[in-house]
């Protein structure tokens, strides 16, 4: 595992007390220049698919699981892991003291087709929906979220992969990048 960052969400965590941890898993689906997202038609932001590795399953079973949920979609492929990004906060559980998210990206590949989401009560409240957008919109969007009192906790979290994406990978963005040289 590559860690590309580490986030941490509030100033003062206890990094040296008792951690909770989570497994997380996130897809990168790429259709030309776009990658499917997750829109929160109720805060107005993009994140990329995925969630909480359950006990017992592995990292391409829970993505798998993940991206049907989210998207109504199949996954054909899951490919090579990108990297993670870990991110603290203060655990709400009151036997901890930090709660670490570890999310683990993967390039992956959908079947053609979609079908029904299954989402849990918080992303349908949110008003989740899969979208392909440009990975600049993404960024623009999320950005300018940062700033308006209605930032999911996610968000710097997923500003970081699009940027990290955008600067690292030429297939993401290949009509500015080419503009670039």
């Amino acid at each position: 595992m590559t860690v590309l960052a580490e986030i941490y969400r509030a100033d003062g965590i206890n990094l040296q007390g008792r951690a909770i941890l989570r497994t997380a898993v996130r897809g990168v689906i790429l259709r030309g220049s776009d990658l499917l997202m997750i829109y929160s038609s109720n805060v107005g932001d993009y994140k990329f698919p995925g969630g909480g590795v359950d006990a017992g399953e592995s990292h391409d079973q829970a993505l798998r699981r993940e991206v049907e949920e989210e998207c109504g979609m199949a996954l054909e492929r899951v490919g090579d892991e990108i990297g993670a990004v870990i991110e603290y906060h203060f655990s709400i559980e009151k036997e901890y003291d930090v709660f670490k998210m570890t999310s683990h990206y993967y390039w992956c590949e959908v079947a053609d087709g979609i079908g029904v989401q299954k989402l849990d009560d918080y992303e349908r409240d949110l008003g989740f929906k899969p979208v392909w957008v440009n990975i600049e919109k993404a960024i623009r969007v999320n950005r300018a979220m940062l700033g308006s009192g209605r930032a999911p906790e996610w968000l710097r979290r997923e500003i970081f992969m699009l940027e990290y994406l955008e600067q690292n990978f030429v297939n993401i963005n290949s009509e500015s990048r080419h503009a670039k040289r």
